[in-house]
């Protein structure tokens, strides 16, 4: 995950202007190692005994192989957070930068534990990664972010493969795209994502007479479901440059609700940060395949 601060766009601003400071700051330093005892001896006694689990398919298992990578196991991370509280102004476009920075950090929690599995097992790198938020019954302010992958070791123990930072890489590709973009010349560095909790401006009532019988474009919630994207898209783009990555490929940008009500969304904006290591970018060519399956 990006160290460095990224650069933001400001919130509430008109489209086309240019942009302002923001107070939102991820956290400088990953989070300390905290797996529980029970998930090291189970790691330990995997590593031991070369056995592994995973959530990959028979056709991700084996096109994984093909590239030379050898599955090492099902790795997880996971953390309950309570987001703090924040009062946003009723008729004002802005960022809630505790909720940003609550949900920000506590991802970052799950990520790095997930690592930290891939670590001790002597993995180069995670595939598959997935990110799930759950909502228990412990209030809506309690919430439990959890990241899973399937580590991946390359089986010769060539250097080079982990991130920047000496961790093993983080994916969210499948197998069957891993496979690809190592054929066609590069190679995953580390799952990138940017986050704005954002609060969209209530009407007034004069306002809502003055729309309520017209088509028309709203141009206040309009600007705020832009400015929160461009935030989101920007955060992202700067872990990728943190790890020294040259695109961002499988991007996903998502709109959450969560439970704070109508007017404040999440946006969150999640890819894979890709680098070469070839300089002939060889596609390889689709096949036919026709299934013998009813």
């Amino acid at each position: 995950m990006s160290q460095n601060q990224p650069p933001h766009s400001g919130s509430g601003q008109a489209l086309g202007q240019g942009p302002q400071q923001h107070q939102f700051v991820p956290p400088n330093q990953a989070p300390a190692a905290d797996l529980p005892q029970h998930a090291r001896e189970r790691l330990a006694i995997m590593r031991q005994q070369h056995f592994f689990t995973s959530d990959l398919s028979v056709n991700e298992f084996l096109l994984v192989r093909d590239v030379g990578f050898q599955p090492m196991g099902l790795v997880m991370g996971s953390s309950i957070y309570h987001i703090g509280m924040q009062m946003a102004r009723w008729g004002k476009n802005m960022e809630m930068t505790t909720l940003t920075q609550a949900l920000y950090h506590a991802r970052e929690l799950a990520m790095t534990r997930m690592e930290e599995e891939a670590d001790a097992l002597g993995s180069d790198g995670i595939i598959g990664v997935r990110l799930e938020v759950n909502i228990h019954a412990w209030g809506s302010d309690v919430v439990e972010f959890l990241a899973i992958g399937t580590g991946v070791r390359h089986r010769e123990g060539t250097q080079g493969y982990r991130a920047p930072n000496g961790k093993p890489f983080t994916s969210d590709l499948s197998g069957q795209d891993f496979w690809t973009i190592l054929r066609a010349g590069y190679r995953p560095v580390g799952f990138v994502m940017g986050n704005c909790v954002y609060h969209i401006a209530h009407q007034g009532l004069v306002q809502w007479l003055g729309t309520v019988a017209q088509n028309m474009e709203l141009p206040n919630y309009t600007q705020a479901l832009y400015d929160a994207r461009e935030l989101a898209m920007e955060r992202m783009q700067a872990e990728a440059t943190a790890l020294g990555a040259e695109r961002i490929v499988g991007v996903v940008i998502d709109e959450t609700n969560h439970t704070w009500g109508s007017h404040i969304l999440e946006f969150s904006a999640v890819g894979t940060a890709v680098v070469a290591i070839s300089q002939n970018h060889q596609i390889p060519t689709p096949s036919l395949v026709l299934t013998v399956n009813d």
